[in-house]
């Protein structure tokens, strides 16, 4: 079953745009990904958060490109952009509520 899954990055005002180029080229991968059904951005400018609400065919997929990304050293790269630590959330969808 689908799930969604939010990711709040705190972005350093200083470097949001810059951040938010490096997301425009990771997302590309990110939205081809094995299991990835769609990726949305959003962005608080006030306070540099982006908020990427994305939805999985299930959390394994997502799991899964998680790993990959670790591995690939994104998640190293982009350390410099961001206040602190991002915030992961993952929700099942539940079609009858």
């Amino acid at each position: 079953m689908s799930v969604m899954v939010t990711v709040e990055w705190p972005a350093k005002s200083e470097t949001l745009s810059e951040f938010l180029d490096v997301l425009k080229q990771a997302l590309v991968d990110t939205r081809a990904y094995d299991g990835c059904e769609n990726v949305q951005t959003y962005v608080e400018k006030s306070t540099g958060s982006v908020l990427l609400v994305e939805f999985w065919a299930t959390a394994e997929h997502q799991q899964t490109y998680m790993k990959w990304r670790m591995e690939t050293g994104l998640m190293d790269a982009i350390g410099g952009y961001l206040d602190s630590a991002p915030i992961a959330r993952t929700f099942g969808i539940e079609p009858d509520i």
